[in-house]
């Protein structure tokens, strides 16, 4: 699937990304945390670089790239839905 500009940096926690600049790609890595209001976020080190900061107002965007899972039920959640706290969520 072509990767898309993704708005809810809050939500990527965990999730591989591509940080982009200007329509180039700077870096791609794994978010490592994110401010709530998607200000800014953190990619985690590896073998690319150093845990990193970029911020919204310097003008980087984040991409994401949707990929199909194995199993007959794999699916991603937002961390606020696994530990109960999405909307409509229920005591199961």
């Amino acid at each position: 699937m072509k990767p898309y500009r993704y708005h809810d940096w809050s939500r990527l926690i965990g999730t591989p990304v591509e940080v982009r600049k200007d329509f180039e790609i700077v870096r791609a890595g794994v978010v490592d945390d994110a401010m709530a209001d998607s200000s800014a976020l953190w990619l985690a080190a590896d073998a690319g670089g150093g845990r990193a900061l970029y911020a919204a107002a310097e003008g980087y965007e984040v991409w994401i790239r949707p990929m199909e899972l194995g199993g007959k039920l794999c699916f991603k959640m937002a961390a606020a839905q696994l530990a109960g706290l999405g909307q409509g969520s229920r005591s199961w």
